[in-house]
């Protein structure tokens, strides 16, 4: 019998505070063990091994991740919704930074924990949801959500590593980058004839 109060979901949010502080590739049974005093053993009881553990934080990030898109870009649309999303987006990496790297990763977990989970699904949703405002369809969606997240993604990661080490500021940097996107956001080239979806 497991200890009493040790949950699935306790687990996972030590395993995220470990990862915030030591990186998600570092992150341990071991290490989730003892900041929960536990044997490492008890925690098979919650979660299956590693690639679990690691799978249930990647849900809980993009739980938190989508959720504080969404309550940025509320009511919002156009170059303010883009904004929101993007400050939305930097604000949890910086503030995250080992949950995010796990966003970042490809979901080594149970398909039917996958299949409930809300985050990954909201988070296209509204990614999809703030381009269309810029009359988008497919495949163009597609294409223009792999620029921002590639754009938002390099950015943040860069700027994690200390890559920006130039005296204008970084701040600087991602409000002209935040323009530009929108300015190809509204003047985005349609697919050419033949593209396939």
């Amino acid at each position: 019998m497991g200890r009493v109060g040790l949950t699935a979901e306790r687990v996972t949010v030590v395993g995220a505070e470990v990862a915030d502080e030591v990186g998600f590739d570092r992150v341990s049974m071991s290490e989730v063990a003892r900041r929960l005093g536990v044997k490492d053993a008890s925690l098979y009881t919650h979660v299956r091994g590693l690639e679990d553990l690691r799978g249930r934080i990647a849900l809980l990030a993009a739980d938190e991740k989508t959720i504080g898109i969404a309550e940025a870009t509320v009511g919002r649309a156009g170059k303010d919704a883009l904004v929101a999303f993007a400050n939305a987006w930097r604000e949890y990496a910086h503030r995250h930074p080992g949950r995010y790297a796990a966003t970042q990763t490809p979901i080594q977990i149970d398909p039917e924990l996958v299949a409930k989970a809300a985050g990954p699904r909201r988070a296209v949703e509204l990614t999809y949801g703030m381009l269309r405002a810029y009359g988008l369809e497919e495949p163009d969606l597609t294409d223009a959500v792999r620029v921002l997240r590639s754009t938002f993604h390099g950015f943040v990661t860069l700027e994690a590593a200390g890559g920006f080490a130039h005296a204008r500021s970084p701040q600087q940097t991602w409000d002209r980058a935040l323009d530009a996107l929108h300015i190809l956001l509204e003047n985005w080239p349609s697919s050419r004839e033949g593209d396939s979806p």
